[in-house]
């Protein structure tokens, strides 16, 4: 699954109990994001923790700003079953400045600037990671962007090229069309000549979708987007990109074209509040879609299912993507969208900002105020 609508990551979590500095001392104070217990906002907080240098084959990274994904939020209310035991550091990409360099690291240097994927731990202002778990940010990008390019990027390449095999002159719906993976994938079929684009979000993003390259936006709320995409193409579409679950992948498969592919990478449907909601929960898994292999040969579809965060280990499928994703932001083709930016203290803030679907693009977290909000607070 994938960093907005469902649990997403890859490799392992940085380590919480990195080594004492070399030559003894006190290691050095920072400020962390720790998830604390199951359940609302208020469930992670900003802690102050000790840490040390990086291992043999790790950096250490000064973050300047973190990503808020989906599986964050499955995070908070246990429904992320990839994540380590509580008390926890949630975040699972972060860009920043490399600091400091472990033993046997040869590719890194000290001021470096790195963007970082992981499978938890990376809301702190200074972890340490594995060297092969960060990647040299291009030039001209900024933190901001550096921290929403990954798991969005990475979820959006995998489910419409990998799988998905998009081609010139096919169409294509996704779902939760304004958030990251979402604005992602739109800016990856604009790369590919004469994609018809079908995107459901809130009637109040429809404007920002049409500009981005969506054709046809569809209010979710208002209308069925099933009958929707049918008015405008009958034989429905070439690929559907799946994030919701539940009755939403059964309507997915039957928009699908003879030959389609239908791409599942999340359960947002389990996510209706602050806390977990044991009924939607149900509700989800008892109408989640499934079919055998005998009756896939009769429709001549595909099903894929896609988790970003079951390939830590693939390390260079993964690195392969991330340096495509840079030449293509080298080249200009994409950019990753910023709709917010806050500081850690504002965490339960970012986090409502996603939950209750008001971003267009990445929610941003940075241990420390934007500058022109820090002036305003003096003021």
């Amino acid at each position: 699954m994938s960093a907005e609508p469902a649990p997403a990551a890859a490799a392992a979590a940085p380590e919480q109990t990195p080594e004492p500095p070399a030559g003894g001392g006190e290691p050095a104070e920072h400020r962390a994001l720790v998830l604390t217990g199951f359940g609302g906002y208020e469930k992670v907080k900003v802690q102050t923790r000790r840490g040390g240098g990086p291992r043999p084959g790790e950096v250490s990274v000064r973050v300047r700003a973190c990503g808020l994904n989906f599986a964050d939020l499955l995070a908070r209310q246990g429904l992320y079953d990839r994540l380590p035991p509580l008390p926890v550091c949630p975040g699972m990409e972060c860009a920043g400045t490399v600091c400091a360099l472990g033993d046997d690291v040869r590719d890194r240097q000290v001021g470096d600037k790195v963007m970082v994927l992981a499978r938890s731990g990376l809301w702190q202002e200074v972890v340490n990671v594995p060297a092969v778990q960060t990647f040299l940010m291009p030039e001209g990008m900024s933190f901001e962007e550096g921290a929403a390019l990954l798991v969005n990027y990475i979820t959006a390449y995998m489910i419409l090229f990998d799988f998905g095999n998009l081609r010139p002159n096919q169409s294509i719906l996704i779902h939760m069309a304004a958030g990251g993976v979402g604005t992602a994938a739109i800016q990856l079929c604009k790369t590919v000549e004469n994609v018809t684009i079908f995107g459901t979000a809130s009637a109040s993003k429809h404007d920002s979708l049409k500009e981005s390259g969506v054709a046809h936006p569809i209010d979710y709320r208002t209308m069925d987007y099933a009958e929707e995409v049918r008015k405008i193409s009958p034989k429905g579409v070439d690929i559907v990109l799946d994030p919701l679950g539940g009755s939403d992948t059964s309507k997915a498969f039957h928009l699908l074209k003879p030959m389609g592919k239908l791409i599942t990478y999340g359960v947002a449907n389990v996510l209706t509040g602050q806390k977990k909601n044991l009924m939607a929960m149900a509700k989800t898994w008892w109408n989640q879609f499934s079919i055998n292999a005998l009756q896939l040969l009769h429709h001549n579809k595909a099903v894929c299912g896609y988790y970003l965060g079951c390939m830590e280990e693939e390390v260079e499928l993964i690195g392969g993507v991330v340096a495509k994703l840079i030449s293509l932001y080298s080249q200009g083709k994409i950019k990753p969208k910023i709709d917010s930016v806050w500081p850690f203290d504002q965490v339960a803030d970012a986090m409502r900002q996603m939950q209750e679907k008001k971003n267009i693009g990445k929610v941003i977290l940075v241990p420390e105020a934007p500058k022109e909000e820090a002036k305003k607070e003096e003021n």
